[in-house]
């Protein structure tokens, strides 16, 4: 008797996989077949046998298996073109530095994917900022199929291949002395940007870390303070770039300026890649960005307070000139009085409170409390709430810098029956996680803050209010960014709440008409910023404020330095 392949034997004895109501005599004639002239007289067969081998057969070493598994993505062109990089040239240990939306987390699991297909990694540590733990999790098992837990245990580490854990908690003891006692195949960093100081816990811990393959995430550009790059691309790959001294010598003409910069770039390159949208080979479709600008009168009690601090802070902010503390108070009140009464109250008491013996100070705000108090009318909230009740049947996120605000709104959107729910930087990562999943499926609206906003994906919703707006351009693009990114399939419409004849009106006047910060991405700002010696912009708005004689002179220096930073984008890209 001639004997079945055993391929097509395992296809044919698996009776499950043919439902029993279909005809199977052709079955039982391919086993009579066997049995008498064995299976290559008959065409079809063979025909079977060969194109299973090739399925199977490795066509080309530098291919990408895992596209072969991925059944729930589709990765795009830069993607996978980073991951081959990553694979072929760098050996496993690579600086991922693509601009924000361009998809780091995808391809960290591409790379991943294919060295756990290669058999080349089984242990791999991912430590990622708490907020982003959950999500990083997710991600890995849904669209990747990688096994990956989220670390909430001590017990943990050592009992799973696959973990995705916080930066923190790894760090702390006894979770760190576990994982240094450990070999991990690699290593992914999420945020590495917080590695860049040699001199810090997080770099110490990281360098101490054993791993053969190591992957660094960061959206922000390296080259700008030469020594951070130093320490960057020493932690991914030792003597890279020499000895310090030697990379001093060569490459550096001070902290901020590099010599020799296309021999440096050269080996930049070696590590890092960088992809911008910019770039012609990345041909994506994001979808608009649709911008609307409401203009808010303030009543007249909204109109006195507003006056009125604004006057405080100037008469006292060349007075601390130079007193950081009191210097950081005033331009928090001075920022705070543009989003809600509420928060400027609570700033006011504070102040009061560490006012000292000054009791011509303490007289000053306690008249200003007493002004605030008359407020009961705030005009930016009844139009918020307009605009909620025209968005009804859509997902909205509102952005405010201030927890005051955020408590604020979430009281009186409840008083008008729209479900809200909050996000802060303060949650716990299961908190974080639950409010996230509460707005998909419940809320209409989730009332955000600064600090809450940064890391988190909001795809599914694509209304943006900013009930009030950052003095800084970088803030308003890590916003839109939440909602703006690859795989949102929707037009981003994109609300302004701005109060006329306040610094709120100018500072809107050199996001959206200087800079178009809402229609556009700018990509690299932190960079961009820094190298226009302007990282400190909140300091900057202010000093233009307190200086300018009327609010023509204001529009003119925001100008001057939107101006400055359309060149900076320019040169940047």
């Amino acid at each position: 008797m001639t004997k079945v392949p055993e391929k097509i034997y395992s296809l044919l004895r698996e009776d499950q996989m043919i439902p029993i109501h279909f005809d199977q005599e052709w079955i039982e004639h391919l086993q009579s077949t066997f049995q008498q002239d064995g299976p290559w007289d008959m065409w079809e067969v063979f025909q079977m046998a060969y194109q299973a081998e090739e399925m199977m057969k490795i066509k080309d070493f530098d291919e990408l298996q895992c596209l072969s598994h991925l059944s729930n993505l589709t990765p795009f062109p830069h993607q996978i073109e980073t991951a081959k990089k990553v694979l072929n040239e760098m050996h496993g240990r690579a600086i991922l530095a693509d601009e924000v939306g361009l998809g780091k987390t995808i391809e960290a699991g591409l790379i991943i994917k294919e060295y756990l297909i290669r058999g080349l990694v089984k242990k791999i540590l991912i430590l990622v900022p708490a907020s982003l733990v959950l999500q990083w999790t997710r991600e890995l098992n849904q669209k990747f199929d990688i096994p990956a837990v989220a670390q909430k245990k001590e017990w943990m580490w050592e009992k799973y291949d696959i973990i995705v854990a916080s930066m923190d908690t790894a760090k702390r003891p006894p979770h760190r002395e576990i994982i240094l006692k450990q070999d991990y195949d690699m290593l992914v960093v999420d945020e590495a940007h917080k590695l860049k100081n040699k001199n810090t816990k997080n770099w110490e811990f990281i360098n101490n870390i054993r791993k053969k393959f190591i992957l660094l995430l960061t959206a922000t550009p390296i080259q700008n303070d030469m020594i951070e790059l130093y320490n960057l691309v020493t932690l991914l790959k030792p003597g890279q770039l020499g000895r310090y001294y030697h990379f001093q010598k060569e490459h550096m003409k001070d902290k901020r300026s590099p010599k020799n910069k296309e021999r440096l770039r050269a080996e930049i390159e070696k590590v890092m890649i960088r992809n911008k949208r910019s770039d012609e080979n990345i041909q994506l479709e994001f979808p608009k960005r649709i911008v609307r600008n409401i203009a808010i009168e303030l009543t007249e009690p909204e109109r006195r307070l507003y006056d009125e601090i604004s006057n405080f802070v100037k008469g006292n902010y060349r007075k601390y000139r130079g007193d950081m503390q009191n210097m950081l108070a005033l331009i928090t009140l001075q920022r705070e009085i543009c989003s809600s009464r509420d928060a400027a109250f609570i700033t006011l008491v504070n102040m009061f409170k560490k006012s000292g013996g000054s009791e011509e100070m303490k007289e000053e705000i306690l008249r200003l409390i007493r002004i605030a108090k008359e407020v009961e009318v705030q005009s930016k909230l009844e139009k918020a709430i307009s605009l909620l009740k025209e968005l009804k049947n859509e997902k909205v996120i509102i952005f405010t810098e201030y927890r005051a605000t955020q408590e604020f709104l979430m009281s009186k959107l409840a008083e008008e029956g729209i479900r809200t729910v909050p996000y802060r930087g303060g949650f716990n990562r299961g908190k974080k996680d639950w409010m996230m999943e509460l707005f998909e499926r419940k809320a209409q609206v989730m009332v955000a803050t600064e600090a809450g906003g940064e890391g988190i994906n909001l795809q599914f919703c694509n209304h943006i209010i900013n009930y009030d707006l950052p003095w800084n351009p970088m803030r308003v693009e890590q916003r839109i960014g939440r909602v703006h990114r690859l795989g949102q399939t929707k037009d981003v419409y994109i609300y302004n709440l701005s109060t006329n004849q306040t610094i709120e009106e100018h500072i809107l006047y050199l996001l959206h008409e200087k800079i178009n910060m809402f229609e556009n991405v700018i990509g690299s700002l932190d960079t961009i910023l820094e190298k226009l010696q302007m990282k400190d912009f909140e300091s900057n708005i202010m000093d233009i404020m307190i200086e300018a004689k009327d609010d023509q002179e204001v529009r003119k220096r925001l100008a001057g330095i939107g101006n400055r930073i359309k060149n900076g984008v320019k040169e940047n890209r």
